[in-house]
């Protein structure tokens, strides 16, 4: 077990991390500008910011962290997949946890939604986006090393 933990807290993470900062300048730096400067909710903000940013994710960590040399087309997919998968769990999450918590209790997670739906940004609303992305980065690690840039037997 801790021979497996200390494999995780190799080069791969601190490259992984380095171009973690990158994107994430480059992704919150985004998001913070949709939110800022359109109408888009917190949701569709960071939607939309992830996705421009996951370009530069796929590039950086294909090339840099994971040095991947396998199928272009396969690796596409298998990106794309977990990044979609890591935004759904790790805001789903997020949302469901924190939001009748940062609500006191009064609105649910599904008042949280029609909130969001309709543009509606409050304090919870953001403290939920941001968790989503904290929680996002260790979904996302671990699927990148061991689906999306898995070298194939």
């Amino acid at each position: 077990m801790i021979q497996k933990l200390k494999a995780l807290f190799d080069i791969k993470l601190w490259k992984f991390l380095l171009v973690g900062l990158i994107n994430t300048l480059v992704g919150e730096g985004l998001k913070a500008l949709f939110l800022a400067l359109t109408p888009l909710g917190p949701l569709p903000a960071s939607a939309i910011s992830t996705a421009l940013a996951s370009v530069l994710s796929y590039f950086l960590n294909r090339y840099f962290t994971f040095k991947y040399k396998g199928n272009s087309a396969k690796a596409i997919l298998r990106f794309t997949l977990n990044i979609l998968l890591c935004y759904v769990l790790s805001h789903a999450l997020a949302l469901l946890l924190l939001y009748p918590l940062l609500t006191g209790g009064e609105n649910g997670w599904f008042a949280g939604l029609q909130l969001l739906a309709a543009g509606k940004k409050t304090t919870a609303d953001y403290i939920a986006t941001y968790a989503g992305s904290c929680l996002f980065v260790g979904f996302n690690y671990l699927g990148q090393r061991f689906f999306a840039f898995k070298e194939d037997a």
